[in-house]
């Protein structure tokens, strides 16, 4: 099971993620309370193992301005989480090995998710970022082919019956393992990363699915 903890904005909560078990660091740059500078994100991911996904998150912003900002951060993905067109993730996609296309559930996107031609697919609650659970049968709907990776108010007391029901490749998490916004909690990201290790489907299991060597692409 991938897991991504996003919402990072300090170096104790990175490092603590990445000793806890964490695959992939989201740093958000769209307007949010967890919003973070470029300076700080690359004084943090210069000190994280290489082996570790680290993802810019942006909201409508330019595709050569997302290129930009990957780059100037050090990063190794970014992760689409506005109106975006398959033109803009196309373009993202040429310069940024990894790009992650979030969705919202029940929406045309993601209905349609395979246009955007992305490896990965983060499926959201209709209101992304509102840190609440939406309707998981709604991930039928999603369309086949790109792996998911399932947020929207995951908690380390849910996130075994999502895994169970939606059947992801992948679950991020921000908020559920946060004492106050911006801030992680020790014992919600063990008890989180924990329980999503715990209910990885068989399909998951073992070395094959862990999903790629990020180093590759340095």
């Amino acid at each position: 099971m991938f897991i991504k903890i996003c919402g990072i904005t300090n170096e104790d909560d990175a490092l603590l993620s990445v000793a806890l078990g964490a695959d992939a660091l989201g740093f958000v740059f769209a307007p949010s309370p967890r919003q973070v500078t470029m300076q700080k994100v690359y004084d943090i991911t210069r000190r994280l193992p290489p082996g570790i996904l680290t993802v810019g998150v942006f909201r409508d912003e330019h595709p050569r301005r997302v290129i930009e900002m990957v780059h100037e951060a050090g990063l190794k993905g970014a992760q689409l989480h506005g109106h975006e067109t398959p033109d803009d993730v196309v373009e993202v996609s040429r310069s940024v090995r990894w790009v992650i296309k979030a969705v919202a559930a029940g929406s045309v996107d993601a209905r349609n998710a395979n246009q955007f031609a992305t490896d990965i697919v983060l499926l959201d609650a209709p209101h992304p970022g509102a840190g609440k659970v939406f309707d998981w049968s709604l991930a039928g709907e999603l369309a086949a082919g790109p792996r998911i990776l399932l947020a929207g108010g995951l908690t380390a007391e849910n996130v075994s019956d999502a895994i169970g029901q939606v059947r992801p490749w992948g679950v991020d998490v921000s908020s559920g393992v946060e004492s106050e916004p911006g801030k992680k909690d020790a014992r919600k990201l063990r008890a989180f990363i924990a329980a999503a290790r715990e209910a990885t489907p068989e399909q998951f299991r073992g070395s094959d699915d862990m999903p790629y060597d990020w180093e590759d692409d340095e």
